[in-house]
């Protein structure tokens, strides 16, 4: 039904003439299914077992395992990440029962699924990040359901980010968020050319050592701070 509604959508806006640069229809139809279908994966929030955990009381314990908790909880998800996954193969059948996809070629397959895998990263260390809030406030339903109203406009999972203009561009494309939806979409459907790949997943590494070491000094604190409800 999202990728009826999606097809039906981009098809009256460009009718419009309310096009994307450098995006055709049929590529901007091909950014939507696979956006949505990346969906799946990425909004699949691996780490919200620290909230649950600081809630039951049961984090206490967890801390005086000898193991590593963020790796625990990183393996945690990516287990429920490797679950959804399965999703995308009947999704995309469906998909294709609708739509016509774009098949990229081998080379930049490979290139979208290694941008992929960064981008779900910045977006796990972001999740880890906001879960880790429970920590001093105990509940962060709030602050993550902000993080993602801004993340879905300026990530590029609804709408390309090519489509802001100006300096606003240049700004949405700066941002992290971008990232996580942006670059391995806009690879995929040849708006960013193969002599940009590396600029464009080393900005992405940027990203995801940044959220990495902030990440882990955040949880040297939090584990610092214990606050237990319930248990």
């Amino acid at each position: 039904m999202r990728v009826y509604i999606l097809r039906a959508l981009w098809t009256a806006l460009y009718a419009q003439n309310a096009a994307p640069i450098n995006l055709p229809l049929h590529s901007m139809i091909t950014y939507a299914t696979i956006a949505m279908l990346m969906s799946l994966i990425l909004e699949v929030d691996g780490t919200r077992l620290i909230r649950e955990k600081i809630r039951e009381g049961t984090i206490a314990t967890d801390l005086m395992k000898p193991i590593s908790v963020p790796l625990y909880f990183f393996s945690d998800g990516i287990g429920q990440t490797l679950l959804h996954a399965l999703l995308v193969v009947p999704s995309l059948l469906c998909a294709l029962l609708l739509v016509r996809i774009d098949v990229a070629p081998p080379a930049t397959f490979a290139v979208f699924l290694l941008a992929f895998g960064v981008g779900y990263g910045v977006n796990f260390f972001l999740n880890f990040l906001m879960n880790c809030i429970a920590f001093w406030t105990l509940e962060t339903f709030a602050a993550q359901l902000i993080v993602r109203w801004v993340s879905d406009l300026l990530s590029g999972q609804i709408i390309p980010l090519t489509l802001f203009p100006g300096i606003v561009g240049r700004i949405v494309f700066a941002l992290p968020f971008a990232a996580i939806y942006s670059t391995p979409l806009l690879i995929y459907v040849g708006v960013i050319p193969p002599g940009q790949w590396a600029a464009s997943i080393a900005a992405q590494v940027v990203w995801l050592l940044l959220f990495a070491a902030l990440s882990s000094v955040v949880w040297r604190a939090a584990s610092n701070r214990v606050v237990i409800q319930g248990g």
